[in-house]
């Protein structure tokens, strides 16, 4: 009921100003081409499915250093913060949302998360943003949609300085430069990242950020063939080194651990692209990627703590793209992927686990008529470890009037139980005790402990335990833009997620000693829907303002139904256990109902000067009454607002300087946003040694 009464309202509105012009101030953002939606180059203007892009203006003006810090500014989306800082669309986990660099897949997720913190943003050219499931063009991992960081590439001759500095003795550095000489094109980037961390809490020396260095480097080569033809060879490098001061409480237990942890990430691509005429092109595309992390900690009893986790990945990929007429074009490609894992966490670090997956996938365009444009696709993954998978999308973009565009999409998502979830093998002894089993290991190491009285007790879900299926989700969005004067830009976008099979992590069993297993089960048919809009109001050429908001419903359809049969109980305010209502249901974990920010922006004659505000909602965050499902009675996080806020300069075309102030509310929540530090201070100073553009 509530989706239909938003749409109608939209609908409506909608409609009155089919008449309007599109906006002169406006038109170069529907012109900005995007990649990602539908792995070709495509007009923002003509692309039928949710997409957001960010430019390499908007990412310097926010005084970004991270990819987390650009990304919690945007609409819908929401940084978590467990297991490092992930990303939260349409309502999604972090494990549902694909994070690619230049089209090509990163890897290294610890439950499920990608830390963005080891993404920086000094040589992001533009990031991609598609919303809803992308599975049809992507794979496994993209139900939530795919985030698509494209970055500079050697055009011109340029050479680029910058450093930052700011509180807790952060610094930035940039180095990048680039250089074209006939055939031959290259581009180098450098960063050095430091940080002192900071603490929340005075006088303490628990951080929610540890000491990091982080250095990142990327280099890319372009050779010209001929006008037809091109290779390119793109080699990128990550490394951290962590100081970890930690401290967990377990079932009342606090154990405090110090040491260090060192990841490294490396990432090659070759890529070869031949245009045969002006109908025909192919791109041959060969990816390789290694992860490997390892954390050694002494615990505060004396027990050493050693996390070792190496993942590769290698994909060949073919992609053809065919141009029939004016009227249909026609995108195919075909593709095989190796991966394979090494952990501690796995029973030993030395034996391999290994995947292989063989996929193809067809997109087709179709404009019958000017004003309308049909865009179907379908891809088939052959895993494996587990059955395979079809996942189909349609979506249709109708344009009454150049200044008003409807945009609809229905599309089928999956995700494979990834290598976590099948072979865990890993007890923590740096946080009470507790174990977690993969599938494939957990009824057999529970039984054998079982057989030599080590358990206390198996739970219910015990007997549950079984072959883990893929999990899948049904996306429906329904949106659009328009201009209703040459002002103002207005989108908005209806969306609901059905997922299948959701896998949750759930407790098995107890150990004699108390401490807590648990393994993965398929359980949960959950949903998130709601609606998102955007608007942007050019009050002059000099002042703009951009807003957007995010309402968010989501629940699990089987604790809804167990709730309508008078199945779950709660307590009132004296204690006693009452049934519970169904208005009291709030639906799934650390999501709020409402999300919302808003920019205000001033920019003339080589300044600029912008605010921005950042709202969350309160979101439930811990069962108090014991039911197993969230609802009124329990604790919640509080909303709160951040402000963002910078100025700069440029001098002489060649000299930016810019200082600003993050989270100038010094807003903190030590329990719920850990990784939220108190008011930050910055100043950056960039110089443009070369900066001439190809003739």
């Amino acid at each position: 009921m509530l989706m239909k009464r938003l749409l109608g309202m939209v609908v409506v509105f909608s409609c009155c100003t089919l008449t309007a012009q599109v906006s002169d101030t406006l038109l170069g953002m529907v012109n900005e081409v995007v990649v990602t939606a539908t792995k070709t180059e495509r007009k923002l203007s003509n692309v039928a499915v949710p997409v957001t892009i960010i430019n390499q203006k908007k990412i310097q003006q926010a005084g970004s250093v991270r990819l987390n810090d650009i990304l919690q500014e945007q609409t819908g989306i929401y940084m978590t913060n467990g297991f490092g800082t992930g990303v939260q669309m349409q309502g999604l986990n972090p494990d549902y949302t694909l994070i690619l660099i230049d089209g090509e897949p990163l890897i290294g997720r610890t439950a499920g998360v990608l830390d963005l913190n080891r993404i920086t943003v000094g040589n992001i050219k533009q990031i991609e943003i598609v919303k809803g499931p992308s599975s049809s063009l992507y794979g496994s991992e993209a139900m939530a949609g795919v985030i698509n960081i494209i970055t500079d590439k050697p055009n011109r001759n340029t050479l680029n300085l910058s450093a930052r500095y700011g509180s807790y003795n952060t610094s930035d550095i940039n180095f990048n430069g680039s250089i074209r000489k006939n055939k031959l094109a290259y581009q180098g980037f450098l960063n050095n990242y430091a940080t002192d961390g900071f603490s929340i809490r005075p006088n303490s020396v628990e951080r929610s950020i540890a000491p990091i260095k982080r250095f990142t480097m990327q280099h890319n080569l372009n050779y010209y063939l001929s006008d037809k033809t091109n290779a390119s060879l793109n080699f990128r490098i990550n490394d951290e080194k962590i100081i970890n001061i930690i401290a967990v409480t377990n079932n009342g237990i606090v154990t405090t651990s110090n040491g260090i942890e060192k990841n490294k990430d490396h990432n090659t691509t070759f890529q070869l692209a031949h245009r045969f005429n002006s109908h025909i092109k192919n791109t041959s595309r060969v990816y390789a990627t290694r992860y490997e992390s390892l954390q050694e900690l002494v615990t505060s009893n004396g027990a050493p703590y050693t996390d070792y986790f190496k993942q590769q990945f290698g994909r060949i990929e073919n992609q053809t793209d065919f141009i029939i007429n004016d009227l249909l074009e026609v995108n195919t490609g075909v593709g095989y992927i190796k991966e394979s894992a090494n952990s501690t966490r796995y029973d030993k670090s030395e034996n391999t686990k290994t995947n292989q997956i063989g996929y193809a996938f067809l997109q087709t365009e179709w404009k019958p008529f000017t004003q309308l444009t049909v865009i179907a696709g379908a891809r088939f993954d052959n895993n494996e470890l587990y059955a395979a998978a079809f996942s189909p999308k349609l979506a249709v973009q109708y344009k009454p009037s150049s200044a008003f565009n409807l945009k609809a999409s229905i599309g089928r998502g999956f995700k494979a139980p990834d290598f976590r979830q099948l072979y865990l093998n890993f007890t923590n002894t740096a946080a009470g005790g507790y174990s977690v089993f993969g599938t494939v290991e957990a009824q057999k190491i529970i039984t054998q402990l079982n057989s030599i009285g080590q358990i206390a007790s198996l739970e219910n879900d015990f007997y549950r335990l079984g072959e883990l299926q893929p999990e899948f989700s049904t996306g429906i969005n329904f949106g659009g833009s328009f201009n209703p004067n040459k002002k103002i830009q207005l989108t908005f976008n209806l969306f609901r997620n059905n997922i299948e099979n959701l896998i949750d992590n759930r407790l098995v069993a107890f150990r004699t000693g108390g401490s807590q297993i648990f393994s993965y089960l398929n359980l949960k048919n959950a949903y998130t829907e709601g609606l998102e809009t955007d608007v942007q109001f050019q009050f002059s050429n000099t002042f703009n303002i951009n807003a957007g908001y995010q309402f968010l419903l989501s629940g699990d359809k089987d604790e809804i139904k167990k709730i309508e049969e008078g199945k779950v109980f709660t307590r009132d305010e004296n204690g006693f256990s009452r049934l519970m209502q169904k208005s009291e249901y709030v639906g799934l974990p650390n999501r709020s109902k409402h999300m919302g920010n808003l920019k205000l922006q001033y920019e003339k004659n080589n300044a600029f000067a912008n605010i921005r505000f950042i709202y969350r909602s309160k979101w439930a965050v811990t069962d108090t009454d014991g039911n197993g499902l969230f609802n009124t009675n329990d604790a919640f996080a509080k909303g709160f607002v951040q402000i963002n806020t910078a100025i700069g300069k440029t001098i002489a075309k060649k000299l930016n300087l810019q200082i600003g102030v993050n989270n100038l509310l010094n807003y903190t929540d030590i329990n719920n946003l850990p990784n939220m530090p108190g008011r930050i201070f910055y100043t950056t100073i960039t110089y443009q040694f070369i900066q001439k553009n190809k003739k």
